[in-house]
């Protein structure tokens, strides 16, 4: 009976720690990431993220800005009140390259995991002020045509985390309906 409540808390522990992003990246270079972007697919650990064009984190990704300070100011757009709406969000860099913090709709992490900076980026949305600690990953390209080779090493990516849903994108439609 003793071991019972070490028992619990080990798994506990374990459970929380199956919850984070494996970070797979081990140095990102700001500058390489800079420029124009469009997201091709979306994965969360809830429906409810991305189940309708307004839902809370489905964004598209516009553009991704390094700044001097090796900051990132991501553009991005969104449905909103029945229209597309442009938005800034900064993300401060942290002591890990590819890990920023951001504010938007609480406190969140911005993971990269994976570029090859000048076809893909794949990065997840953390919200590490949850206690479900939600989960949203995009893979963003730089053209509009989806590449299968891409977007199967995007899936591969998907396998490790704890991610349910998965929607993939026209960016081509998207760019028409979403236009600012």
């Amino acid at each position: 009976m003793k071991c019972l409540p070490l028992a619990l808390g080990l798994a506990l522990v374990c459970g929380l720690q199956a919850a984070t992003v494996p970070l797979t990246m081990e140095g990102l270079d700001l500058q390489k990431v800079a420029g124009t972007w469009h997201s091709m697919a979306m994965a969360a650990s809830d429906i409810s993220l991305l189940d309708s064009e307004t839902a809370p984190l489905r964004v598209y990704v516009q553009e991704l800005r390094p700044t001097p300070r090796d900051n990132l100011e991501i553009i991005l757009r969104k449905w909103e009140h029945g229209r597309c709406v442009q938005k800034k969000v900064w993300a401060e860099k942290t002591a890990v390259p590819a890990e920023f913090k951001i504010s938007y709709l609480d406190e969140n992490e911005v993971i990269v995991l994976d570029t090859d900076y000048e076809n893909y980026l794949f990065f997840c949305l953390e919200n590490t002020d949850a206690p479900g600690q939600n989960l949203v990953c995009q893979c963003l390209t730089r053209t509009l045509k989806a590449d299968n080779e891409v977007m199967e090493k995007f899936d591969r990516a998907l396998q490790t985390l704890p991610v349910h849903v998965r929607l993939f994108f026209d960016p081509t439609q998207v760019a028409e309906q979403c236009r600012v």
